[in-house]
């Protein structure tokens, strides 16, 4: 069993100010504090887009498409001009063009991406979002842009890569970086960070599968690599503070035809930009 997994959706610390709040609720009223502490956990923080990925933002094609599934609309971005397309999915509080330097080099290499602002992210519209979203935005971008031939997902995006190939996209290898692991975990985290007690994990995934209709831990991403077949890259960072190194080494244990890349000291997010992460992707996707 892997260790406890650090919460991919929540990798701010929590104010003190939202933290006495969430007891102070929990001492009134536990169903009020579960809703609140839902409320948070559904929510992504909307960052600017830096400078480093404006070029990317301006030469890519953007597009507003409707996720029937979800009843909502995301923005997409098409960079490059080649029919070798390779999809790119951001994780949490991230945007479709996070991934610009790999983008870059894919591009470079005879590719092009499709990217998109997940729901309640970036330019797409919404304020709260959940993983299954996610999930049904990639198998509607299927759909409209597809066929891929890799896909590649960071953090929250990783655990959706793996989820959307479990329920039915059509690539050739998958990459993941960072990707969270099991969902009760993050759960137990994310209270465990709020103050609450940990009975408030449990109350929060009831209250998740009653609203969504859906069983969290089927969402888990060494479940959803237990059925795939494809080759699937798991790299993440053993200095990763976000989403400890034990929830890539779980994930690469359950797939069938997985291989496993560690980096040391470029934690979460720096792991994007690397070129030894970047020649290691490009490798693999070459590879027979």
């Amino acid at each position: 069993m892997a260790k406890k997994v650090t919460n991919p959706t929540q990798s701010l610390k929590i104010p003190q100010v939202i933290i006495l709040s969430g007891k102070l609720l929990a001492f009134i009223s536990p169903k009020l504090a579960t809703k609140f502490a839902a409320k948070l956990f559904t929510t992504p923080i909307k960052h600017k887009t830096p400078k480093r990925e404006f070029e990317m933002d301006d030469k890519s094609i953007k597009n507003r498409i409707f996720v029937p599934a979800i009843n909502k609309s995301i923005v997409t971005y098409k960079y490059g001009k080649s029919d070798q397309k390779i999809l790119l999915v951001h994780g949490w509080s991230g945007r479709g063009t996070q991934l610009f330097k790999i983008a870059d080099e894919l591009v470079q290499k005879g590719y092009s991406t499709i990217s998109f602002d997940a729901p309640a992210h970036g330019k797409s519209e919404g304020t709260t979002t959940i993983m299954s979203e996610f999930i049904d935005s990639i198998l509607e971008i299927e759909k409209q842009y597809g066929p891929f031939e890799i896909a590649i997902g960071h953090s929250l995006g990783g655990m959706s890569v793996l989820n959307a190939i479990k329920d039915g996209l059509k690539v050739k290898k998958a990459i993941v970086i960072g990707s969270g692991d099991i969902v009760q975990d993050i759960l137990d985290e994310f209270i465990l960070k709020l103050g609450l007690k940990q009975k408030f994990s449990e109350r929060l995934r009831f209250l998740f599968e009653d609203k969504y209709q859906v069983k969290m831990d089927d969402f888990s991403a060494y479940r959803a690599g237990q059925k795939i077949q494809i080759p699937v890259l798991v790299i993440h960072d053993k200095d990763d503070p976000e989403v400890p190194v034990e929830a890539g080494i779980h994930i690469h244990k359950h797939l069938k035809n997985g291989s496993l890349f560690l980096t040391e000291g470029l934690g979460h997010r720096k792991i994007l930009g690397n070129q030894n992460v970047i020649k290691k992707i490009l490798d693999f996707i070459k590879s027979t």
